[in-house]
């Protein structure tokens, strides 16, 4: 396999390959521990994966793209583990369709994680002897990709548990310590814009998505200087926002009364107060913290009935680069166990939600996927799905960098997603 060009330039983590590689892999194996072997195995819907694939699935990315291909003599740990827990890469043959990875109750977790050992064990034989640019790139690759994976893992037992009558709590359901001190931003930050570059560099790791840099117009204008809150969403449901078809696009509007949406998800009205589902259980709905849980659609429409919009991806790369120096943005705490602590060109607008916006997901000039397997990263979902920029609470805080991409279907609830509104000048 031929190295894509966009991993020749990888970054280098302070931190020696094979202890990075350590340190990864055992904050999954935290995520899961306290699931059991029924937790990790049920799937809630089509567009979730168990728990249990999860974890077979991002040690099967080293097994297949780093140890079949580089390591001479690897002996796989199980023939059908290939099909069992291939994703969407076609060039790898067929796979276990994902509306069924529910169905796979055999294997069991515990052999999951004898699978995931030998893997691991045989990963640090071979990076033992092979550290080349090469390796080391996909090796950051397969690592990143086990990031993205822990935040779905959360995000998919977050749903399991919400479906479930007795709205288990994954984690000590004691309310979140933040800083109830910090004062929660408010105003709005102004930018000049003008035609700017975008985009990740080829220096430091990034997505095939995020690259290449490239220019891009963009005209004045003003950013709220902290994410919709609770609060102000009550104001929209009040107002009859779920039920105003003047606010809504078609599809979003269709969607809304095909589901009957008249909250975000997991929003449950309890004698007259509002409660929410987390990973911490069932909580008080916290009027300060950001709007969660909610679809583009229902974000576009809450930007219409506020007389704003939703701010289009450039923009918020701009402010990202641009927020430490203003310094008006900053994480509230109040959906993680502490706001972000930012350095560098990291910014302090991320750590709550991730932030729809008025883009949809498509290549930048010049995008080129890669040959080969590592080619079916992204570009190929380059259609039907918008932006989202920033990063939430349930994402690793090495992802949480200004040019970072996610995308989803307008219509998805389950992810941690929020909105932050913009205004033209």
């Amino acid at each position: 396999m031929q190295l894509p060009s966009q991993l020749n330039q990888i970054s280098r983590d302070t931190r020696p390959l094979l202890q990075h590689y350590h340190d990864i892999r055992i904050v999954s194996e935290s995520y899961i521990a306290p699931l059991s072997d029924a937790d990790a195995t049920v799937q809630s819907m089509e567009d979730a994966s168990p728990a249990k694939w999860h974890m077979g699935h991002v040690t099967w990315f080293f097994e297949t793209v780093i140890l079949r291909e580089y390591s001479k003599g690897y002996q796989p740990f199980e023939d059908t583990f290939h099909y069992l827990f291939n994703s969407y890469y076609e060039a790898l043959g067929a796979r276990q369709p994902r509306p069924l990875r529910g169905m796979l109750t055999r294997p069991s977790l515990e052999k999951v994680m004898v699978y995931r050992s030998y893997v691991d064990e045989h990963m640090k034989r071979f990076l033992e002897t092979d550290q080349s640019v090469e390796i080391a790139g996909l090796v950051e690759l397969g690592l990143n990709h086990e990031q993205q994976h822990q935040e779905l893992l959360l995000t998919d037992i977050l749903h399991l548990f919400a479906q479930n009558p007795l709205k288990p709590a994954y984690k000590e359901p004691e309310p979140l310590a933040y800083d109830k001190d910090m004062e929660l931003a408010s105003g709005w930050t102004g930018f000049d814009g003008g035609v700017l570059k975008f985009g990740a560099s080829d220096e430091g790791f990034a997505f095939d998505c995020e690259r290449p840099v490239h220019k891009a117009l963009v005209n004045p204008f003003k950013l709220a200087n902290g994410p919709v809150t609770n609060r102000q969403w009550l104001e929209f449901v009040q107002d009859g926002g779920y039920h105003n078809p003047l606010l809504w696009l078609s599809d979003g509007w269709a969607k809304c009364q095909a589901e009957d949406w008249t909250a975000p998800l997991y929003w449950e009205k309890r004698d007259s107060e509002w409660w929410v589902m987390t990973l911490r259980g069932m909580q008080h709905v916290d009027l300060d913290a950001p709007v969660c849980h909610i679809s583009y659609y229902e974000a576009d429409a809450f930007a219409t009935w506020a007389d704003k919009r939703l701010p289009f991806e450039h923009e918020l790369e701009l402010a990202a680069h641009e927020a430490d120096i203003k310094g008006n943005f900053a994480s509230s705490g109040r959906l993680r166990s502490a706001p972000v602590k930012h350095t560098g060109s990291i910014a302090g607008l991320y750590g709550d939600v991730w932030e729809w916006t008025g883009t949809s997901f498509s290549p930048y000039p010049k995008f080129k996927a890669e040959s080969g397997v590592v080619g079916e990263y992204n570009g190929k979902f380059m259609s039907g799905q918008q932006v989202l920029r920033g990063g939430s609470c349930a994402t690793s805080e090495g992802h949480m960098r200004p040019t970072y991409r996610n995308f989803w279907h307008p219509e998805k609830r389950w992810q941690f997603t929020g909105l932050r509104l913009a205004e033209d000048v």
